[in-house]
């Protein structure tokens, strides 16, 4: 029989009703959600991916950088050119001047998203000795995709929560954070996200869940911009094979007719 990774307190900790108890060997089970760009016949909400980047924007964004798009991708969002080009107006990004100077000069809908930090070693500096990881494809990078997404955002556990075992157990100190879904447990990002970190511009509550559904929704777009189009070139190729084969079973009886 299969050891039990999760005991039942582990459940009643999801629930806000008693402490987390996690079985040391083990891994938890993802939050399996379902969402709208998986299948052969996936596609990307569009409006939950406009909420996405901007809980980007406004919140991932002052320290993950978003290096492999360019902010007129956005557009394939639903975003007008008018929308993008104030977009990236809002930042000042590097460049040279006529006379070889360094100059700062508002961003163009062709440059890539503005790193928050200067490079690695500033990134590192200003966080704990370890830079924040690139976004742009981090629903692929990670292992259960979306899921680890959404489980690692909706998984922290306050400090509070925690026995004095299990505080030792992991070495969570005051300034650790505790997340059930992130190798061995201990993070140095502080929960990101909670009720009401941003005021949608279309209206939405923002709840936790919502937020979270919202920017997995956008980095899963960010990590693979052309899903849809290669769904939609699947399909047609299937079917082009399936009315092929059809054709060729069809000239093979005509052509064999006289020999049955």
């Amino acid at each position: 029989m299969r050891r039990i990774l999760v005991s039942g307190a582990v459940a009643l900790a999801a629930l806000g009703l008693g402490a987390v108890a996690i079985a040391a060997e083990g891994h938890i089970p993802l939050k399996h959600q379902h969402w709208h760009f998986t299948g052969p016949f996936g596609t990307y909400d569009r409006a939950s991916a406009q909420r996405g980047f901007q809980v980007y924007k406004e919140v991932c964004a002052a320290c993950h950088s978003l290096s492999l798009l360019s902010y007129r991708n956005l557009t394939e969002l639903g975003l007008t050119e008018a929308q993008v080009k104030g977009i990236a107006a809002e930042v000042q990004v590097p460049d040279i001047g006529d006379d070889g100077s360094a100059i700062e000069r508002p961003a163009r809908p062709s440059d890539r998203f503005k790193k928050p930090f200067a490079n690695d070693l500033a990134a590192a500096a200003a966080n704990g000795g370890k830079a924040p990881p690139d976004l742009s494809v981090i629903v692929k990078a990670r292992e259960g995709g979306a899921d680890y997404i959404y489980s690692l955002l909706t998984g922290y556990v306050p400090n509070d929560k925690l026995t004095p075992a299990q505080i030792k157990e992991f070495a969570v100190g005051k300034d650790d954070n505790f997340n059930l879904y992130f190798p061995g447990h201990r993070i140095a990002m502080p929960p990101p996200l909670t009720d009401d970190k941003v005021s949608y511009v279309d209206g939405t509550k923002a709840t936790l869940d919502q937020e979270v559904r919202d920017v997995v929704e956008f980095l899963a777009w960010a990590s693979e911009p052309h899903l849809e189009a290669r769904n939609r070139t699947g399909i047609r190729v299937i079917l082009f094979l399936l009315a092929f084969a059809g054709l060729m079973y069809g000239v093979k009886r005509q052509v064999w007719a006289d020999k049955h």
